[in-house]
């Protein structure tokens, strides 16, 4: 049997943790801007009231909830920035590279992979497949189903112009602000070949109007001008 995924980690999804993200963009603003006084000490002070904490080793400049789920933004700070993407990572997997033999055994990647399987709550599965993956974007769907009390608006298979590996499911949700988008995303980390299973909260302002559910190629330009920094 062909296995298209090596390992996979994760930490199930909750309500509490989407609503949390959901909630980052309105909550009283804290800068870390360097002409700030203060400015870091405010972030530290609300990373520790929230339960937080930094988180270098798997996403630089991230953290790490007290879900033990990791979030990264591209604002200076995530709390209180409307204009922010951010992205909360609940899952990541070593996926076959079917195109070259010498991933096939990649022992280095397991190491990195153990890492994320040794955070607090995670588990791991090694080798695994694209099944065992949709079962886990399954479960936080309807994590964020529960949190908005509405189905995704769009669901589709990604490709792999947006991640590396198997195709899985993209779930896209929208606010009056913001996108929320579920699925598979390219870790552009130093790591390289590991994929993110995450949600992200974006802006709509990041993209044009949702696409028809008929238009596939419309809706994966969406996604990724929505989650590609």
């Amino acid at each position: 049997m062909q296995f298209p995924v090596h390992a996979l980690a994760h930490r199930p999804l909750t309500a509490g943790a989407v609503a949390e993200l959901v909630g980052l963009p309105a909550v009283p603003h804290v800068s870390d801007s360097s002409d700030a006084v203060d400015a870091v000490d405010a972030v530290d002070a609300e990373v520790e009231r929230r339960g937080w904490c930094w988180e270098e080793s798997l996403v630089c400049e991230s953290f790490r909830t007290a879900d033990q789920h990791v979030l990264c933004s591209d604002s200076d700070s995530p709390f209180g920035d409307p204009d922010a993407r951010t992205f909360l990572v609940f899952g990541e997997l070593y996926p076959v590279d079917p195109h070259d033999e010498k991933m096939a055994n990649g022992s280095w990647l397991y190491g990195l992979m153990d890492r994320w399987e040794e955070l607090p709550g995670w588990s791991g599965r090694r080798p695994c497949t694209a099944q065992d993956c949709e079962a886990v974007l399954a479960q936080a769907a309807q994590a964020v189903t529960e949190h908005l009390g509405v189905p995704p608006e769009r669901t589709i298979l990604s490709s792999e112009t947006v991640a590396a590996g198997p195709a899985l499911t993209h779930r896209i949700w929208r606010t009056p602000t913001h996108a929320l988008i579920l699925g598979p995303a390219a870790d552009n980390g130093p790591y390289g070949y590991l994929t993110h299973l995450q949600l992200s909260c974006t802006p709509l302002t990041c993209g044009p109007d949702l696409p028809s559910a008929d238009d596939e190629d419309g809706l994966t330009s969406w996604i990724t001008e929505h989650i590609d920094w």
